[in-house]
């Protein structure tokens, strides 16, 4: 009986736990409408599209990206895992296009140290994904990229999320200012 009393406050404790983390990244007094089985994460509660506020118009840029059948995962909507690789695709390609980023033999190049995303709606194959862009922070060396997918025309997002680059020497890999032509296509992409 022991052991069931000491899980049970584990299980009581972890959900304390759990919804502290949610109020700090949410930035909320409570976690609201939601519930969660904190064994599953499942939640319940209000559509988290309307969460984000997000609309296409607070996005400069787009790229319409195809979703491919290897994309869908066993349950039959594009895998979690796919969503970062439409991020990445959508920032280096805007860098290669509009800033003259050289992946292969540039000097400088962006690494990514930190990632986030949140998931709203799915997505699934034959969906095609336009990863709407912008700037959200532009330091000397570092960039916050925002990133809003959104499914074929909808005007909801899909998914939200940030990329933070910093950007450093090839050689040394320190941190190093943001070149002259990639900052001046970063700056196009910051919004108020």
């Amino acid at each position: 009986m022991r052991g069931t009393k000491k899980l049970a406050a584990a299980g009581t404790v972890g959900r304390a736990l759990f919804l502290r983390a949610l109020q700090h990244v949410a930035g909320v007094r409570q976690a609201g409408p939601f519930a969660c089985d904190c064994d599953g994460a499942v939640w319940q509660g209000t559509n988290m599209a309307e969460m984000t506020g997000e609309t296409r118009e607070r996005y400069p840029h787009f790229l319409a990206i195809p979703t491919r059948w290897i994309d869908n995962d066993i349950y039959g909507h594009v895998n979690n895992v796919r969503y970062y690789e439409f991020f990445d695709t959508v920032i280096n390609r805007y860098l290669i296009e509009a800033g003259g980023l050289d992946i292969h033999n540039g000097d400088v190049i962006g690494i990514a140290v930190e990632t986030t995303c949140s998931f709203h709606r799915s997505l699934a194959f034959p969906d095609v994904v336009n990863a709407g862009l912008r700037v959200g922070k532009l330091g000397t060396s570092s960039v916050r990229y925002e990133i809003g997918l959104f499914r074929g025309d909808d005007a909801e997002c899909a998914a939200t999320g940030y990329f933070v680059h910093v950007f450093v020497t090839r050689a040394t890999q320190r941190p190093t200012p943001i070149p002259e032509r990639i900052r001046a296509a970063l700056e196009k992409l910051q919004v108020e």
